[in-house]
């Protein structure tokens, strides 16, 4: 499992020709860092000097490491359904029946696959807003590592993104297309909204 194997693990098998983990899973891992951030840079907030702002920032790293942890459940079970979806595409096709309840079960779990990547966009977003709510209060000397925690954010949303445009393409149910294209739209509105606080993160640094 991806949360209890090392780092060096995880990429010679994303590296791999192996079907999993892929794009789906690193989009998570990428939320999880972006996660793991905004708690670090919470945490440094505290002490006399943040004083005022110490109880808010701790509420800030206590969310932000739920949502790592939810990251990465989320990058499991991408792995765990595109495994699924592979072994759809890999049943058997030599008869008509075969190949109806082959193109039923592709279509299953295409859907189905597509579960974790919301989830991821759902988490990523919200590591972008708590990002945001962060850098007013927190402590200045890691203040580059909000804007990194919004760059890892934006990485997981773009991927994320990508990733589901390919599945809406291969989902037939029209209600669940127009499920996941407002679930795109979520993507690309926190993308922008994590390049902002990037960009506001380096003008301050440089003023």
């Amino acid at each position: 499992m991806i949360s209890n194997e090392t780092v060096t693990s995880y990429l010679e098998r994303l590296a791999s020709k192996a079907p999993t983990p892929g794009g789906g899973a690193a989009a998570a891992l990428h939320a999880a860092q972006g996660a793991a951030l905004v708690s670090m840079v919470a945490e440094f907030t505290s002490g006399p000097r943040y004083a005022e702002v110490q109880e808010q920032a701790q509420l800030i790293a206590k969310q932000a490491k739920m949502l790592m942890r939810e990251a990465l459940i989320a990058a499991q079970e991408d792995e765990r359904l595109f495994g699924k979806l592979g072994a759809a595409y890999g049943m058997p096709k030599g008869t008509e029946e075969q190949k109806a309840v082959r193109r039923l079960a592709i279509g299953e779990a295409t859907v189905d696959a597509a579960g974790p990547l919301v989830l991821t966009v759902r988490i990523a977003a919200s590591v972008v807003e708590l990002a945001q709510e962060l850098l007013p209060i927190g402590n200045r000397s890691v203040s580059s590592d909000v804007a990194a925690a919004a760059e890892a954010a934006r990485a997981a949303l773009a991927t994320a993104l990508v990733t589901l445009e390919m599945n809406i393409a291969a989902i037939k149910d029209v209600a669940e297309r127009e499920r996941l294209r407002r679930v795109t739209e979520q993507a690309s509105e926190a993308i922008s909204q994590a390049e902002q606080l990037s960009a506001a993160v380096r003008l301050a640094v440089t003023v």
